[in-house]
């Protein structure tokens, strides 16, 4: 009867340090860094705008890194970001993205371009919706990234 009642405690002080260490492990996890919504919108931006330098240079292999970059932080907001309004009408930006991927596989210019503004007045169209008219996204026009040459194999 003894060793019944000493197994039955056993199990009780193991249930609360069970408890204990899950409850730190919790609070642990809440005080975690989590990316906001606006890390991943201008991660995305960066990514969009190194697209379009790598598809203008026919650069393929970077433009193939580029537009999965950016699905990436589209994961990243489905994920983290679940309770954000403007998660819910992120998958509008899927069918853009996958012609974009295709015109990447096919090494098609003309296709790319039409998909890239596709992309891009999505991206406005979602803005617009979640009453962000203010953040417009644009076809860039100058190379913001003095630092990385676009080229074709231009570091060999």
């Amino acid at each position: 009867m003894i060793f019944i009642i000493m197994s039955c405690s056993n199990q009780n002080d193991n249930s609360i340090l069970l408890q204990k260490r899950i409850e730190s492990l919790e609070k642990k996890l809440e005080e975690s860094y989590k990316p906001g919504f606006g890390e991943f919108m201008s991660g995305i931006q960066l990514h969009h705008i190194k697209l379009w330098f790598a598809a203008q240079q026919h650069n393929w292999k970077l433009a193939d890194f580029e537009i999965h970059e950016i699905m990436e932080a589209i994961d990243g907001i489905q994920k983290y970001e679940t309770d954000r309004k403007e998660t819910q009408k992120i998958s509008m930006i899927l069918a853009p993205i996958d012609s974009v991927n295709n015109a990447i596989k096919n090494e098609d210019e003309a296709m790319f371009k039409r998909s890239y503004t596709l992309l891009t007045n999505t991206c406005n169209n979602c803005h617009r919706s979640n009453e962000f008219e203010f953040n417009v996204v644009k076809i860039p026009e100058g190379n913001p990234f003095g630092n990385q040459d676009f080229r074709v194999n231009a570091g060999k």
